[in-house]
Parts: structure tokens; C-alpha cells; sequence
């Protein structure tokens, strides 16, 4: 565990990640149908723009759209607005729109590094916890709390899967049914509750309509982990079968374990019931702490090292266990404000050092590109509609 005054990547570790090759496979059904829209998208897009500029941006709306939604149902068991249900609809889409776009930019623009790499990947690690709680507010679920927390976690658990893979195979697998056809799914949930409104969702026949999601969860996690379990039978890149950075196969299993089970726990042992009657609330907190822990498992990849098991964004949930521990001596909700306020302080802190340390090494900035730019590369890509995710290795490499 690192000190805040302590560099978080040394010398070796830049070297590592300045020599970092992006690898990605992608058969997304929808990226082929969107390709057009990318395009012309980017060919309107001024040349000074850079790429992480265009990525915060999407982020920054997601984040925006969504928190307004938190802001009228906090416990995803109001009816939010039907207007902004169609807001978030239209924050997930230009989040989707532009951070398939931030790839392209860089290849026109002569700007790809590893850090668009990280910084790509750090952005989607916290809209997904964003987009997955958006979706469940309109869908009021906080009416089914642990069906909700079951959702969410899903969600994060996909998406750290997806980088355990990477970790273990070198290479970012995305299949048929992946991140763009998940983004468009929430798009359609949205639309459908600023059309007819959170309610319809509760309609019921043989069941409720919103069981469909829990069906698609579902459905998602087990394609995930028998991908997943069939990559770590085929063994790992590394040496004896090892991961990229030669560890265990396994290990990245415990700095997740370390978020999930404690927000389980305190769940389920909170007198004040603070997950039921703070699910948004709660969700975010520990979304940031998945989120960093994310962060870190990419960072690993990238610079082929070792993931450490502890983190000081751990000292937030550990204020909610030792707080339960003697009894409540303070409300638990003030507690899980206190919670959800370090750990995002702690993720901004850490996502801002890394880009700062990899900006100094590689000579670049985060916010800008060089202007007048290199000379323009089309934002048209290989003949035959490379998926999305295919061509932003045009920006990492």
C-alpha cells in the first residue's frame, strides 16, 4: 500500500508502459452498423480537440445526466421525471458517441499513447457504475434492494472480468453481445420509461416486465465467466501459464473480493438498514472503490506488474465495518456520506498522479495536442468496418 507522497509507478514500470502494445478483439454486432455515424461524427471534430478532452467530456455528461436522476429518486424507489429519463438516454449516448470517437481523433491527429489507453479505460471503469445505477432508477428497483444491489455489482463484476482476462491473456476480448449493445440496451430502457414512465416497467403479467434485466444480468455473467474460466484453463501469457506481469492467474480475484464482500456484509448487517435506504448513495461509493480498484488491474496490465491486494480507498468501507462494530456510535448515513466522499477523493487523487507521472515520462499532456496537429489521418478505417474497439488500438500503439 502506497503512501500519498510516494510516486505510484517507478522507473521501470514507465519503461514497461511506454513500450505497452494495445490488443483488443471485438465481433460486436453493432459496431459495424455505427461505424458511419463515428465517422462523420469525428470529421466534425475540430483538429485542436484532443482525445482525453473528448473522453472527460462524455464522461462529465454521464455523470451529470445520471446524478439529476439520483437527485429526484435517491432510493430508486420514486418516480423520477419522465424528462429526465430521456436526459440520461441522451448522457449515455453522447458518452457511447464520444468515447468511440476519442480513438479516431487521436489517429487523425498523430496524438496516440498508452496513457489514451488508460485513460479510456479509466473513464468507462466509473461510467459503468453510473450507467448501471441510471438503469435501475428508471426502472424503479430500489423497490427489490438486494435485486438492485445484484444489478450494479453485475455490472462492475463484467467489467473487471473483462480486464482479468486482459490481465491473464494480453489481449481485451469483447464478444458478439458486449460494452455497445449494453449501452444501447440502457439507452432503450430509458426511452421507455420517458415514454411511458417509470410505472410501466412494474406491469405485470406472469411477472413483472423489469425481470427481463435481471435475466439479461444473468445471462451476461455466465457468458462472462465461462469466457473467463475458459481463457484461465488455457493459461495465462506469462511464464508456467502466468499472467502478464508472471503471477497467478488467480490473484486478481482478491482485490475485487475485497470491495464486494464487505458492501455485501454491511448490507446485510446494517440495523439502520443505510443500503435500503440510501441505495444510490451506497452504489457510488463502493462503485468508486471498484473503480479504482479497476484502475489499478489495468495499470498492471500495462506495465506488466504485480497487483497489490490492499488500497487506501479500503479505509471507507472500513469505516462502515468498524462503525457497525461499536454499535453505531455515529448514524451510519453520516458515516456513509463521509465513506462516499474519501473514496472519491481518493480515486481523483490517484487516476490525477497517474496521468501526471505518465504525461512527465512520455513528454505529453493529458488536456492537449500540438497544434497545428500532424497531418490528418482519414477517420475512415480498414475496408472491411474494423469494430470500434479494433480501431482505437490506431490510438494506443
Amino acid at each position: 500500500m502506497q503512501f500519498y507522497k510516494e510516486r505510484i509507478l517507478n522507473a521501470a514500470q514507465l519503461k514497461r508502459l511506454s513500450e505497452h502494445k494495445y490488443s483488443c478483439t471485438s465481433a460486436s454486432v453493432l459496431d459495424a452498423w455505427l461505424q458511419p455515424w463515428w465517422c462523420w461524427l469525428v470529421s466534425k471534430t475540430p483538429l485542436w480537440l484532443a482525445p482525453n478532452l473528448i473522453t472527460i467530456l462524455g464522461l462529465i455528461v454521464n455523470i451529470v445526466t445520471t446524478l439529476i436522476l439520483v437527485w429526484y429518486s435517491p432510493d430508486a424507489r420514486q418516480e423520477p421525471p419522465r424528462w429526465a429519463c430521456a436526459l440520461c438516454a441522451l448522457g449515455v449516448f453522447i458518452y457511447q458517441s464520444l468515447d468511440a470517437i476519442d480513438g479516431k481523433q487521436a489517429r487523425r491527429t498523430g496524438s496516440q499513447s498508452p496513457l489514451g489507453e488508460l485513460f479510456d479505460h479509466g473513464c468507462d471503469s466509473i461510467s459503468t457504475v453510473f450507467i448501471a445505477l441510471g438503469a435501475c432508477i428508471a426502472v424503479k428497483l430500489g423497490e427489490y434492494p438486494t435485486w438492485m444491489f445484484f444489478q450494479c455489482f453485475c455490472a462492475m463484476t463484467l467489467f473487471y472480468c473483462a480486464h482479468w482476462q486482459a490481465y491473464v491473456t494480453g489481449t481485451l476480448k469483447m464478444g458478439r453481445i458486449d460494452v455497445t449493445e449494453a449501452q444501447f440496451a440502457i439507452i432503450g430502457i430509458h426511452l421507455v420509461s420517458a415514454t411511458l414512465g417509470p410505472n410501466a416497467w412494474t406491469t405485470k403479467g406472469t411477472l413483472e416486465l423489469r425481470y427481463s434485466l435481471g435475466v439479461v444480468a444473468v445471462a451476461g455473467v455466465a457468458l462472462t465467466l465461462a469466457s473467463l474460466v475458459s481463457s484461465i484453463a488455457a493459461g495465462g501469457v506469462g511464464k508456467n501459464g502466468s499472467t502478464v506481469a508472471g503471477t497467478s492467474i488467480l490473484s486478481p480475484v482478491i482485490p475485487f473480493s475485497l470491495v464486494v464482500v464487505p458492501a455485501f456484509i454491511i448490507f446485510q448487517k446494517s440495523e439502520s438498514h443505510v443500503y435500503e435506504n440510501h441505495p444510490a448513495l451506497y452504489i457510488l461509493a463502493f462503485g468508486m472503490v471498484a473503480a479504482k480498484v479497476t484502475n489499478r488491474l489495468v495499470v498492471a496490465h500495462m506495465t506488466k506488474s504485480e497487483m497489490e491486494y490492499y488500497d487506501w480507498s479500503l479505509l471507507g468501507p472500513t469505516m462502515l465495518f468498524l462503525n457497525q462494530y461499536f454499535n453505531n456510535a455515529i448514524p451510519e448515513y453520516y458515516v456513509l456520506w463521509l465513506c462516499a466522499i474519501w473514496v472519491c477523493a481518493n480515486l481523483m487523487r490517484y487516476c490525477g498522479q497517474i496521468c501526471l507521472e505518465i504525461c512527465d515520462h512520455l513528454k505529453i499532456n493529458l488536456f492537449r495536442i500540438p497544434y497545428p496537429p500532424q497531418a490528418p489521418v482519414s477517420p475512415k478505417h480498414n475496408a472491411n468496418g474494423t469494430n470500434r474497439r479494433a480501431s482505437k488500438t490506431k490510438r494506443f500503439n
